[in-house]
């Protein structure tokens, strides 16, 4: 496990599945997700059996709370690029609808970006935040992100297209 101050990153576990994909069915977080529609427990089951246990490509992480092993959230490091060291950073707190908050995320996504630069010795890591996701696009500039660039009209939510914004950070960004 991975320690922070307040949470620690442990390896997602079966146990945790139906957690998880209740958190991703919320429409309230489903928006900023890049699922586009809800997902039954065989389509949770086929993800954690490709990617969280058989991917070299992806690191996901159960969120806990270091002082009652509780389950509040997910992250990960997807997509990794092993030659060009880079990744995409993936975060989120599904308890109680929190999402994004200034103790527990920031906690994981400090403790995730060291794992990420020191032990696997990743170079970059980016994120695609949807434009109307502003409490991400807070997080990630407070964490020391980049704004890179914009895909205009990439994804369709509520009714509406909105934009991809791409955030960076690479090892020694403050």
């Amino acid at each position: 496990m991975l320690a922070g101050k307040y949470i620690g990153l442990r390896a997602i576990e079966k146990m945790d599945l139906s957690y998880l994909l209740s958190w991703r069915n919320n429409p309230e977080l489903r928006q900023f997700f890049r699922e586009y529609r809800e997902l039954n427990e065989d389509n949770q089951i086929q993800w954690y059996e490709k990617f969280v246990l058989n991917d070299v490509n992806t690191r996901m992480f159960a969120i806990i709370m270091l002082e009652t092993n509780e389950l509040i959230g997910a992250c990960g490091l997807c997509y990794i690029d092993w030659i060009n060291r880079n990744a995409d950073f993936s975060i989120y707190i599904g308890k109680d609808g929190l999402y994004i908050d200034d103790i527990y995320t920031v906690d994981a996504a400090r403790t995730m970006e060291k794992y990420a630069f020191e032990e696997l010795n990743l170079h970059r890591l980016w994120a695609e935040v949807y434009s109307i996701d502003e409490k991400k696009i807070d997080f990630f500039n407070k964490l020391g992100f980049k704004k890179e660039g914009k895909f205009r009209e990439t994804h369709w939510t509520g009714g509406q297209w909105v934009d991809s914004l791409y955030y960076g950070k690479v090892r020694g960004d403050s």
